[in-house]
């Protein structure tokens, strides 16, 4: 299960502080549910790397790449490995894709989206004594779909192992 950070770490806040004209163009696209109706996250930590872009319902992982990756190239595929150990996808695209081809970035993305299942999303903040969140206080769709089918079937199941919980 990723260890995604309650907190952002400060180095995710210097990187979403100074992002790149490549993160800024694709972040106006994705953001506020704007991609297919999927939520983003940018520069989230997971385990020790902050990745680019982080769809937590799906378990998708988008990373855009400068120049500078040209030379690191092994520990891009360390930290893939990494990412795909943890259970999610990770697509990569070059800085100068999504600056001259961002329609064909999106639609790559919205592509690989499709192909995940959904995963179950538990509340990132549960409610004191053991309350259930009602519709609205900041549950995603996703959430309120498995959280009705779990208690609307006769006998509820728990998440596949390979769900992904949220902090």
């Amino acid at each position: 299960m990723p260890q995604f950070r309650k907190r952002p770490t400060k180095r995710a806040q210097e990187l979403r502080n100074n992002a790149t004209d490549a993160e800024r163009r694709l972040w106006r696209y994705v953001r506020s549910r704007q991609l297919g109706g999927f939520k983003f996250s940018r520069q989230i930590a997971v385990g020790p790397f902050v990745c680019d872009f982080v769809c937590r319902e799906r378990g998708l992982v988008i990373e855009l790449d400068g120049g500078q990756h040209a030379d690191r190239t092994s520990s891009d595929q360390r930290r893939t490995r990494f990412l795909e150990d943890e259970g999610l996808t990770v697509l990569r695209f070059w800085n100068n894709e999504v600056l001259q081809n961002t329609d064909g970035v999106l639609q790559m993305i919205l592509a690989k989206l499709a192909e995940l299942p959904a995963r179950f999303i538990p509340h990132p903040l549960p409610l004191a004594g053991g309350e259930e969140p009602r519709s609205g206080e900041g549950v995603g769709p996703a959430f309120e779909a498995a959280h009705e089918a779990a208690y609307d079937s006769p006998t509820p199941q728990p998440p596949p192992a390979s769900g992904r919980g949220l902090s």
